[in-house]
Formats: C-alpha cells, sequence, structure tokens
C-alpha cells in the first residue's frame, strides 16, 4: 500500500515501495522514481531492477542514487539536485523510512538556495524531522 507523502509541489517522498505502487505514482502524475536505498539493506526488500523495469514499462524514469547515512556525501546532494532539475513532471523519492530520500531533498533545495525555514516546515508537515541536518541546511544555503 503507498504511502506517498507529499514534501514539495511536485516531490512525494516514501518508504520502501513495490512494482505495484508504480501504479499509483503513475496517477499522480509522477514522471521520475528516485531509488535512495542501498540494495540488500533489509531481506525481503524488493530489489531496485525489478521497481526500475515497472517504472519504465509504465513511461516513467528511474535513478537510483543508494545512500546510508554514513556514506553521504556532497556527491549524492548534486545527483539528487540534478535528478530534480531533470525531470519533466513530479518526482517520487523512496528509500527504507523516507527520511533519507527526504534528507536528500531538503539539502538539494538547500544547495539551490530555498530558505531552510521552508525546507524544515515542508518536512515537518509529512512528518519527517530535519533537525539532524539543520546546520548542514544552513551551510549550504549561506554559500
Amino acid at each position: 500500500m503507498s504511502d506517498f507523502r507529499r514534501i514539495a509541489e511536485n516531490v512525494f517522498v516514501s518508504p520502501q515501495i513495490s512494482v505495484a505502487d508504480i501504479a499509483a505514482a503513475r496517477e499522480l502524475g509522477v514522471t521520475l522514481v528516485i531509488n535512495n536505498r542501498p540494495e540488500g539493506e533489509e531481506p525481503g526488500q524488493t530489489p531496485g531492477a525489478e521497481i526500475e523495469a515497472a517504472t519504465r514499462a509504465a513511461g516513467m524514469d528511474y535513478v537510483a542514487i543508494p545512500i546510508t547515512m554514513p556514506t553521504l556525501a556532497q556527491s549524492h546532494v548534486t545527483a539528487m539536485a540534478d535528478a530534480f532539475a531533470a525531470a519533466s513532471g513530479p518526482v517520487l523519492a523512496y528509500c527504507r523510512s523516507g527520511t533519507r530520500s527526504t534528507f536528500l531533498w531538503a539539502l538539494a533545495q538547500a544547495k539551490g538556495g530555498m530558505d531552510p525555514e521552508g525546507i524544515v516546515r515542508a518536512a515537518a508537515a509529512a512528518g519527517y524531522d530535519l533537525s539532524p541536518i539543520r546546520a548542514a541546511l544552513d551551510a549550504l544555503a549561506a554559500r
């Protein structure tokens, strides 16, 4: 069952999705699915290749930007920002709980100049707490 949470006008985040969730994403107009989950992170996790095949079969784009919090780097933030910039419509990003996807979205937005307060409010409205990365948001926005 889909648990898509809107964090921006054209951005949804979600805990792990299944192949069946792709149809629901398509109904929302999603044009790009971003997988922020490393393969094999958890037993029973739907493999990225299956999500990618279903996404492409539904006429949407797919990109994998797998991260863990210890390995999160500026290159991931840049890849996420580039994916959003290249998207032709709404985006769905997912990971185990939606938190890493929200963090990456937030960091990409701050890097692009969005006000950190607005980013924090948008994430909170969707049920995500950005306090662990607040200093990074402020630093990126100040650049």
